[in-house]
């Protein structure tokens, strides 16, 4: 079954296109917990779940109320005219992990529907999920967002970091890029050898380094330690501008 969780229309916060406005789609489901970010999420029940500052699109025991469950790609495609959106408006599959679902039917359509009305398809995802780009060419109509996780997020190695599916996302994509969420005490604990280690399976893609956090303060307080680590080693520097600008309001 194929879950969102939300939807909402703002501009994208994080990465290459940061400033761009976008359509984002929330999609229920991950396969990983990353508790070691450390942010929590208040369940209806006051019960505090951990884990990444979108634990409610990754818990569905404690947040399954808002998981709405899709059954026709058309369901999906009318939230396009629930907002006033400039032609061909930029698309975001997030989540979770939006390619939970990679292969469902449904969610194959909506993706080819929006390429044919001329949209641009932008996935965030932790890169470690195989795309079929032979059966499915649309993904290779589709821009990838490769935030591949760092150890601070207490995943195992072998779980986060695939590189034969990197490799092959970079190779295939219409674009890609990495993206790597970095808190300030990372920074001193052997951090350039470990974005290396994953980096080198598709060492001509750009790397962006955006701060850790899921709260203004959280950003804040990783931002310069991060900026002078991306001066030194020639990285990118993304902001979260979404949590600077709104903290932790959701939606917008």
């Amino acid at each position: 079954m194929l879950y969102l969780v939300e939807h909402f229309y703002s501009i994208q916060g994080e990465g290459k296109y940061t400033g761009t406005p976008s359509l984002f789609f929330r999609f229920g489901g991950c396969n990983m917990k990353c508790e070691g970010f450390g942010c929590t999420e208040a369940a209806s029940d006051g019960t505090e779940v951990k884990g990444c500052d979108t634990v409610y699109a990754v818990n569905k025991e404690y947040f399954s109320h808002n998981w709405i469950p899709i059954n026709h790609a058309k369901e999906l495609l009318n939230i396009l005219n629930l907002y006033e959106l400039p032609r061909h408006v930029d698309i975001v599959l997030t989540g979770g992990e939006p390619l939970i679902y990679a292969s469902d039917a449904i969610f194959v359509e909506f993706l080819n529907t929006l390429h044919k009305k001329g949209h641009t398809i932008t996935f965030e995802t932790n890169g470690s999920l195989a795309v079929d780009f032979e059966k499915y060419p649309i993904y290779k109509e589709c821009v990838f967002a490769l935030s591949v996780k760092l150890s601070n997020s207490a995943e195992a190695y072998h779980k986060r970091v695939r590189g034969d599916v990197i490799y092959s996302i970079a190779s295939n994509a219409k674009e890609a890029f990495f993206k790597f969420s970095i808190d300030a005490e990372s920074i001193d604990l052997g951090l350039e050898e470990e974005i290396t280690s994953i980096i080198i399976h598709s060492p001509r893609t750009k790397v962006y380094c955006m701060p850790l956090g899921g709260s203004k303060a959280e950003v804040e307080a990783n931002t310069e330690p991060l900026i002078e680590f991306c001066k030194s080693k020639g990285y990118n520097f993304s902001d979260r501008l979404h949590i600077r600008i709104w903290d932790q309001n959701k939606g917008v």
